[in-house]
Formats: C-alpha cells, sequence, structure tokens
C-alpha cells in the first residue's frame, strides 16, 4: 500500500441528531473551516430529523448536508457520511467536539509510512462542570474521552476512540464501514463499533497499522448528564454487553485482549495510587479506588448479561461481512 503525502485530502465526517447541539456544531464548523490545512469535505450527516436537516441545509454554507440513509444510530450515520466521502482519508470527529488547528495536517502526516491505515490521536475533556471529586482518570473513556493508561507517544493500537480517528478511505469502503449492529443511538450509552470495525480493519489487512500519534488533539465537551454516578454505572454495564457482541463477531482473544492488559495494568495501578493517595490526605482516594473496582464490576456484568443474551437469542446479531459502506 503506497504511503500518503502530507497533502493528501482529508474528508471530514461529523454526525449529528439534535438540534440541542446546533451551538456546538457550528463551533465545530468553524474550527474546521480555520485549520491549517482546510479538508477536502465536511460533510455532516443528520440521524433521523428532518426538522435538523432542513434547517441545516438551509443554514450551514461550504459543507456537505446528508441524511443517515441506513438503521437509525452512529453507525448508519457515520456509513452514510462515508458514501459522500471523496478525499483520500476520512477523518471522524463527534459534533460537540473542537479539534487543534493543525488537526487535519498532522492526521495527513501520520499516512507518510507506507502500512499506516488508519490515524487517531488524543481526545481531552472539556468539563461542562467541576469534575466530580471520585471520577477515576483511568475511566475517561466512559465519556468518551481518553483515560490514563494510554500511550503517551506515537504507538500502534488496536482501536481509537471514536471522537478523534481516521482512515484511509480506499480501505474504509473495502471492510464494508461500521456495523450497524453496534453503535450509539441517540443517548442511549452503548458503543464499540469503532472497535469491532478497527480489529476487522487489521484482520483483513495484515501487516498494516493503525498509528495513535499524541499531535493530532481534539477536546470533547462532557455535559453535566454525564458526570453522574447513574450515568457511570450505566455506561460501563453497556460497555460490557457491546463488548459481548464485537466478541461474538471477532472471538473473544481478539475482542478483549486490550481489555485484560487494562484491567491487569492499568486499572491495578490506579486502585493502588488511589489509595496511596488517601493514606497521605486525600480524603477522595478511596472514593476513586472503590469506583474503579466498581466500574470494573459492572463491565464485567454487561458482558455476562450480553453473552446470555446472545445465547439465548434475544439479541441475534449477524456475523457476516458488513456491506454497508461501499458505493
Amino acid at each position: 500500500m503506497p504511503a500518503l503525502t502530507r497533502g493528501a485530502s482529508v474528508s471530514v465526517v461529523a454526525c449529528t441528531y439534535s438540534m440541542a447541539r446546533a451551538a456546538q456544531l457550528s463551533n465545530l464548523i468553524e474550527a474546521l473551516k480555520t485549520q491549517t490545512v482546510a479538508p477536502e469535505q465536511i460533510i455532516v450527516t443528520v440521524d433521523h430529523n428532518p426538522e435538523l436537516l432542513a434547517r441545516l441545509r438551509a443554514g450551514l454554507s461550504g459543507v456537505t448536508v446528508t441524511e443517515n440513509v441506513q438503521t437509525r444510530g452512529l453507525s448508519g450515520s457515520r456509513n452514510s457520511g462515508i458514501a459522500l466521502a471523496s478525499g483520500d482519508i476520512v477523518a471522524f470527529i463527534d459534533d460537540d467536539a473542537i479539534p487543534a488547528p493543525q488537526w487535519i495536517e498532522q492526521l495527513a502526516a501520520g499516512y507518510e509510512e507506507h502500512n499506516v491505515v488508519g490515524v487517531g490521536g488524543p481526545v481531552d475533556p472539556m468539563w461542562e462542570a467541576p469534575v466530580p471529586p471520585w471520577f477515576p482518570a483511568e475511566f475517561g473513556w466512559v465519556v468518551g474521552c481518553g483515560y490514563a493508561g494510554m500511550p503517551h507517544h506515537a504507538a500502534a493500537v488496536r482501536n481509537f476512540i471514536g471522537c478523534n480517528m481516521s482512515f484511509r478511505r480506499e480501505v474504509l469502503v473495502g471492510v464494508g464501514g461500521f456495523r450497524i449492529e453496534l453503535g450509539r443511538v441517540g443517548l442511549i450509552p452503548v458503543g464499540c463499533e469503532e472497535t469491532e470495525l478497527c480489529i476487522r480493519l487489521i484482520r483483513d489487512h495484515p501487516g498494516y497499522v493503525l498509528r495513535f500519534d499524541p499531535g493530532p488533539r481534539v477536546r470533547h465537551l462532557v455535559s453535566r448528564n454525564r458526570m453522574t454516578w447513574a450515568y457511570f454505572r450505566s455506561r460501563c454495564f453497556a460497555e460490557g454487553r457491546s463488548k459481548a457482541r464485537v466478541a461474538r463477531i471477532v472471538g473473544s482473544s481478539r475482542a478483549l485482549a486490550s481489555e485484560r492488559s487494562y484491567v491487569a495494568r492499568t486499572l491495578t495501578a490506579g486502585v493502588a495510587r488511589n489509595v496511596a493517595q488517601w493514606f497521605r490526605g486525600d480524603q477522595t482516594g478511596l472514593a476513586r479506588a472503590a469506583v474503579i473496582v466498581a466500574g470494573l464490576m459492572a463491565t464485567t456484568a454487561g458482558v455476562v448479561v450480553g453473552r446470555l443474551q446472545l445465547v439465548l437469542g434475544r439479541e441475534p446479531l449477524a456475523t457476516s461481512r458488513p456491506e454497508t459502506a461501499r458505493k
């Protein structure tokens, strides 16, 4: 696979579903239009909301606004955006995120190595309110952001955070895009569609890598409703259920290998560090250690329940190769 030059074209796909995010989406588009390297396209996909679709088409200039022509949800919306992309690279960002000014330039630079089929970067939280003192850094993924234990330097990774990822378009289309059986629908805290796509992509292209680069950063809004114990618990459980579905598709060894390392290293170290902070006088350290354990238990429970539902046939899941993003 040939290397892409620094001048490779980039199509950016952002998915949205609610008028409540209109201001955030406007900020995102402004940030994309003022990048050091201009995107080939800015594609906004609206998820089954005709009123919002009409408003955005009337109000946005220099942007391709399209509807999700597939099943409702984030995966279908992304696939609908992929179908319109013409750039060498397709980059994905959330509608409530803001990229650094060099985001597109730095993502494209990562493809100068011929064996790189995807590039992603850090996702920093923009907290809408003070961070809850009980919230552990190891669970930043709960709110769609980076977390303790992620690489600090450029490295090959299994999968990216969905708010900051990109892929070669020809490869992305070739593997069929995202599975519509996976992925967030509205505010329902499910996911893992990025994980499954990344695993499938590397499985189908042995010898190639997904590159995490600390350069191309984005900031992701963390709203108040995601800063509660109830959301934390439900998101962990939903992640476990989603992981069970991914394991059914790609096998447990691929689906859970990184998670086993995360538990053995990151969470174990996190508990020890927070307990030590409690001994040194940080009264919230013990709470964070307990939340790490509770989060692990909720996620594990989700995996168990998800597997049982699949075995009992309550959540039928297609395992064939997706063809959803082909042109």
